[in-house]
């Protein structure tokens, strides 16, 4: 397939925005439970405005990807069948529900409503927080089944997908927490830190398992199927234009196989390998510097493992459209 980068941008961007508010309310819920000191409001306050400014990046990104943008409110009409229709609706109330969340903090209006029985108390917060914990994994689904979904792309078409956006959102909103922590929580830096490498390490088994298994699908057709003649060597020469066309260009990403190799090796180095290890030294020394590195490392890693990810989908098209000239 194509790689389009204003859907690459969008699903990169709204997937750190919701890794860092689950970090932030991860934080929370340990505090909360007294395992952890409590945390600043205003370092919940300053993650979820963080978090909203990414989605409102991933947001904006999505318009450039639309023929006609301000129709795009009808969207969200098929949502009883249509993955695309049920992301539409989940993003902005995830988006909301963040809102809600953020500027209980930053204005300090946490009331308390009840307590469990052990004591601990149930702020209001934590009612917010909880709503935005479930929409941000109805979001991180709706996403990702909108390619998990699509039978006759077999690439796509495993539970790895959603699982795969799931951990490598949560692993870069974690750094991306560790790094804000490191100058405006110190305390809270290494928690971060440790979950963020947990979480990039699950990413990158998650991701080499979807390449090796990808690597070893066989086409359903063949040449040969579709035309129906058994030689074993069948070679186009002509689609039958001169030029190019919507197919050729659409479906397909123009680049070699050198290219596609190196993009994998380069994503599962900087996705991946180096932000570990940045973490992993972070975690030691603390240092922000160290963080925010791991961080733009990862988010630039994740802008190459996702346009590999559209353009490995091989669209059964192709098999026709071979050569243009």
């Amino acid at each position: 397939m194509h790689p389009a980068f204003s859907v690459i941008f969008l699903t990169t961007l709204i997937g750190a925005g919701q890794g860092l508010f689950l970090a932030a309310f991860t934080a929370e819920s340990y505090a909360a439970f007294g395992l952890l000191p409590p945390v600043a409001p205003s370092f919940l306050a300053l993650s979820s405005g963080i978090a909203l400014i990414l989605m409102a990046g991933g947001l904006g990104a999505s318009f450039f990807h639309l023929g006609r943008p301000e129709r795009a409110w009808r969207a969200a009409a098929q949502w009883r069948t249509s993955w695309l229709s049920r992301e539409v609706i989940a993003l902005p109330a995830f988006m909301g529900a963040l809102f809600l969340y953020g500027a209980l903090h930053f204005f300090k209006i946490n009331p308390v409503l009840a307590h469990l029985p052990s004591g601990a108390p149930i702020e209001l917060s934590a009612v917010i927080g909880s709503a935005a914990t479930l929409m941000a994994f109805v979001l991180f689904v709706c996403t990702a089944m909108i390619y998990a979904g699509l039978r006759f792309l077999r690439e796509w078409h495993t539970p790895l997908t959603v699982i795969n956006y799931i951990l490598l959102g949560g692993a870069s909103g974690f750094t991306l927490a560790a790094a804000l922590a490191a100058f405006a929580l110190p305390d809270f830096a290494a928690f971060f830190a440790g979950w963020a490498v947990i979480l990039t390490l699950a990413g990158l088994v998650g991701r080499t398992a979807s390449l090796i298994r990808n690597a070893r699908l066989k086409p359903k057709s063949t040449p040969q199927t579709a035309i129906g003649i058994k030689h074993p060597r069948i070679v186009q020469k002509t689609q039958g234009a001169m030029g190019g066309s919507f197919n050729t260009r659409e479906f397909f990403h123009g680049q070699s196989q050198a290219v596609l190799r190196s993009v994998k090796w380069g994503f599962l180095l900087t996705a991946f390998l180096i932000p570990m290890i940045l973490l992993s030294a972070g975690l030691s020394m603390g240092a922000g510097g160290v963080l925010s590195l791991a961080f733009l490392i990862q988010y630039l890693g994740l802008l190459a493992e996702r346009w590999f990810f559209f353009a490995q989908a091989n669209h059964p098209q192709n098999l026709y459209y071979q050569a243009v000239s």
